[in-house]
């Protein structure tokens, strides 16, 4: 019997080897199709005598990336579909097609022959499940080897038995961390926390794997053996749970503020599962999980966080009539912190890197940020000496234009300063080639203006990266009026090339990620006029899924960047652009008080080290009321909905043209509530109507910048959504 995305093969030892190698795919996914002849292999295995096991094992260089996620994606729409006329009908229809994995799973798990899983390389989500449901694991001791449970990142949780076996197996402080946050484990520590068997070399795998099976591996799992009980704080009423359970509850609260219900479910589901057999945990799971896929947050996180960042990588919106290009050579100019970092991307992707600096000093020391990167990824065993040395190898620093010389890409990541970005134009010119792209990585000037004195306006491109350039994944590739269609494709293949995801937008002051930023920093600044405590407004921010607080993450920017910003608008756009309270708040902090942010230790926050503490001076400038003034909830909304209106109304401006840019921009850029999906995910998960009434209200209380503008006014008098109206191209 041959299969499509398996090789089934049987040696004299009587074990089976079972390759799971799918055609035209680079990796391998669980789809409806693999599924189906995953059944089937169970039940030859198990209803042939003359097969003693079976290994599974991939022929790819991955084990495999976990179920192809735009199959759950379809289970959304079916389940919608199906639940206007016959809710109940759907939510059956739905739980026993979202647990056909978890059944399938447990039938290899008690089908009475062992199964070993051999991994190399990534297992990821349904993979690992998979793994787990066998009856050993042996990982590759090499350094791409991962496993690993992320599905509470995008929405969902391990709904095929992994939240039920990794509790069994695992250290239960362990298992709840690793499933709570996502984490990926290197052979090492899998091996550490139960959950590997064996760890041995590549080329031994197989062989491994064969003799544990050979040795008489147990066909029963410890959990199917009779008298099985978890033992310690496995189960949740002994004395060790008591310590672990009340904790892991508190935990849960405070790193997630009860927003994501996939999270919720999933600390639901073990801690009842494991009260329970395993049949009847898998069953407490499944409806967590079929429950799960019914809300709006998982939904909205599927579709940014998977679907969507997944059709940005792969070059949504690059204009295919251009042909194809490989960045070889990229010139930077500026070896600060940006620019530092920009060169130890590109250099780490292979490509060879031109650092420019005014001395050549200056350039070194951009560089040591690298040799500084590197040696930390070499502490923690995420690189190798001789790789370091090659990447170190691939950047050239240098304070001579003339080495820009045959570069096909050049970024100038210089002061945020007209006329200092002219003059570094003016120098490179003269060295550049006839196909050379020239790219500024300005974070608030248009680029339209800034081309006026390039010279080549159809090859001036912005390409915004966000700081720190190492952690952070988004760029903005910005378009001038006259950039053409190649420059767009050369950024957007470089930018694919350092493995970021690309979201384009068209000129406009503060392009889209850092309009929605700065009515963030805005709403904070304005709160602490208004009295609220400092320490409400950063747990408010929190609260509501903001990564930090707005007066954090304006530290972490700079005061005094916030400062210049304000002030350019107001010589540019007159003084009616800018808010006078907050003007006169960063006046104080900035120019009177030397208070930048973090940069200098001193800024909203009180900087010792890694330790901040709020600054006790900020009741000088602003007296803060009683926090009972200001309802938590109202708070939140502000400080989203602000986001999300400047979302919008760069949508109506044409800056953003995909709803999927703006969500997953707004996800990767500056943290916007992941749960909601992004800044117009947001508007669509609440309704526009809905949406519009709320901002009404706030701009009755508050001010006109909550004021709704056409497009949303629009939308919701025809109860349209961003995603219905404006649906992306497939």
């Amino acid at each position: 019997m041959s299969y499509a995305d398996f090789r089934f093969e049987t040696g004299e030892d009587g074990i089976a080897v079972v390759t799971w190698d799918m055609p035209d795919r680079s990796m391998n996914v669980f789809t409806m199709e693999v599924m189906d002849e995953l059944e089937a292999i169970v039940e030859r295995v198990a209803g042939d005598p003359d097969i003693r096991g079976a290994v599974i094992a991939s022929g790819k260089d991955a084990f495999s990336g976990g179920a192809d996620i735009t199959m759950i994606h379809r289970l959304f729409h079916a389940y919608r579909a199906k639940a206007a006329g016959d809710p109940d009908g759907a939510r059956r229809e739905l739980l026993a097609e979202s647990s056909r994995m978890s059944r399938l799973f447990r039938r290899l798990e008690t089908c009475g022959k062992p199964f070993v899983a051999a991994i190399h390389g990534v297992s990821m989500g349904g993979a690992t499940e998979l793994a787990l449901a066998a009856h050993a694991r042996v990982l590759s001791d090499d350094r791409a080897t991962r496993i690993g449970l992320p599905e509470v990142k995008i929405g969902i949780f391990p709904g095929a038995g992994g939240t039920q076996r990794v509790m069994r197996m695992a250290d239960p402080q362990a298992g709840l961390q690793m499933l709570l946050k996502g984490e990926t484990l290197d052979p090492g520590r899998a091996l550490a926390m139960g959950l590997a068997d064996r760890v041995v070399p590549r080329a031994g795998l197989l062989e491994a794997a064969r003799a544990m099976i050979a040795a008489g591996l147990d066909p029963v799992k410890p959990w199917d053996a009779k008298g099985y009980r978890p033992k310690g704080a496995a189960n949740p009423f002994s004395p060790a749970g008591f310590q672990v359970w009340p904790a892991a509850n508190a935990l849960y609260r405070k790193e997630t503020f009860d927003n994501y219900p996939a999270a919720r479910a999933l600390l639901q589901s073990v801690f009842e599962g494991l009260q329970l057999p395993m049949d009847l945990a898998l069953r407490v799971e499944s409806r967590y999980f079929a429950h799960v896929l019914q809300t709006k947050e998982a939904e909205a996180m599927i579709r940014s966080l998977f679907v969507s960042l997944q059709a940005l990588n792969k070059g949504a919106r690059r204009p295919a009539s251009v042909p194809k290009s490989e960045p070889r050579r990229v010139g930077i100019i500026g070896a600060g912190f940006m620019g530092a970092g920009i060169a130890h991307a590109t250099a780490q992707a292979g490509i060879e890197v031109v650092l420019l600096d005014r001395d050549r000093a200056t350039a070194e020391k951009g560089k040591a940020h690298s040799a500084d990167l590197l040696d930390k990824a070499v502490r923690r065993g995420r690189a190798t000496a001789s790789e370091k040395d090659a990447t170190l190898a691939r950047i050239a620093a240098s304070a001579d234009y003339a080495d820009l010389a045959g570069c096909d890409l050049v970024v100038e990541a210089v002061f945020e300063d007209r006329a200092v970005k002219a003059e570094v134009m003016r120098q490179a010119a003269p060295h550049l080639g006839a196909g050379t792209v020239f790219a500024s990585n300005t974070s608030t000037l248009p680029i339209t203006s800034l081309a006026a004195g390039a010279g080549r306006p159809a090859d001036f491109i912005g390409i915004h990266f966000f700081s720190p350039v190492d952690r952070m994944m988004l760029v903005e590739v910005i378009l001038g009026r006259e950039t053409g269609a190649r420059a767009l494709a050369t950024a957007m293949d470089y930018v694919r090339a350092i493995r970021k995801t690309p979201i384009v937008v068209n000129d406009s002051r503060g392009f889209y990620a850092n309009r929605c930023v700065m009515a963030y920093l805005l709403e904070g600044h304005l709160m602490l006029t208004e009295g609220v405590p400092a320490a409400m407004i950063e747990n408010a921010g929190r609260m509501a899924g903001m990564p930090v607080g707005p007066l954090a993450l304006n530290d972490e920017v700079a005061l005094d960047l916030a400062w210049k910003i304000l002030q350019a608008a107001k010589a540019d756009l007159g003084p009616a652009a800018i808010d006078p309270a907050q003007e006169r708040l960063l006046e104080e902090l900035v120019v009177r008080r030397e208070r930048l942010g973090r940069k200098n230790g001193r800024g909203f926050y009180d900087y010792d080290g890694r330790e901040k503490r709020l600054w006790p001076g900020l009741a000088e400038i602003v007296a803060p009321r009683s926090g009972d003034a200001f309802p938590i909830g109202e708070l939140k909304r502000r400080l989203l909905a602000t986001q999300a209106l400047e979302a919008a109304r760069t949508f109506e401006e044409g800056v953003v043209t995909d709803p999927r840019e703006a969500d997953v921009g707004s996800i990767l850029g500056f943290g916007f509530a992941p749960f909601t999906g992004g800044t117009l995910s947001y508007i669509d998960g609440i309704g526009a109507a809905a949406f519009v009434d709320m901002c009404d209200a706030l701009a009755d209380r508050f001010g006109e910048r909550f004021r709704p503008n056409p497009l949303l006014r629009g939308m919701a008098a025809s109860g349209e959504t961003f995603y219905g109206r404006f649906a992306p191209a497939v």
